[in-house]
């Protein structure tokens, strides 16, 4: 049976061409990114440097350890932000993704060197999950892990604050990141 989509909701990206073209999308809409808060410009990317990406975030991050299926297999921690505050510099035509389940979540790799440094989370389809070990070191003081119960997803993302890691509040005309609980 074919999952209906609401007019509301974003249609979800599948083929290499349709994420290649939200990328696209979400690059074009923020040619230059702007910190709000306590957020500094991290530069990132793959092994072999054919990916590579800017990123505001906080100097600590928190990181996100799912123990699902694919995540728990690569040891995959990340940390959520909105698209507005992704900027993918280079390597566009060197990702490929993967995609199982739902189809939802869409893993992007280099395909030179096999790293994922960043992809698009089933939990906020409307940002980036980016790995902060993918990170050039320069910008992060420290990452704050915590975990998420990814083996029983359905239930678990229904009390998470994750899914709105990928929101950007309107605050009298400027813009402001939701506040992270403490851990």
């Amino acid at each position: 049976m074919a999952a209906s989509t609401s007019a509301n909701q974003a249609k979800v990206p599948t083929t290499g061409a349709e994420i290649a073209d939200a990328l696209e999308a979400a690059t074009d809409a923020t040619p230059d990114l702007v910190p709000t808060d306590n957020d500094v410009v991290h530069t990132g990317g793959c092994h072999c440097g054919a990916v590579q990406y800017v990123v505001m975030a906080p100097p600590i991050l928190q990181a996100v350890d799912c123990n699902c299926s694919i995540c728990f297999k690569k040891q995959n921690r990340h940390f959520i932000v909105p698209r507005s505050k992704f900027k993918l510099l280079q390597g566009e035509d060197n990702l490929t993704c993967y995609t199982f389940n739902t189809h939802q979540a869409k893993h992007l790799f280099c395909k030179t060197c096999g790293v994922q440094s960043f992809y698009c989370p089933r939990s906020n389809p409307d940002g980036y999950g980016v790995m902060p070990h993918c990170l050039d070191q320069v910008t992060v003081e420290r990452v704050v892990v915590e975990t998420f119960d990814g083996q029983n997803w359905e239930q678990t993302i229904q009390t998470s604050s994750i899914p709105a890691r990928s929101q950007v509040k309107q605050v009298k005309g400027d813009t402001e990141e939701p506040k992270e609980p403490d851990l």
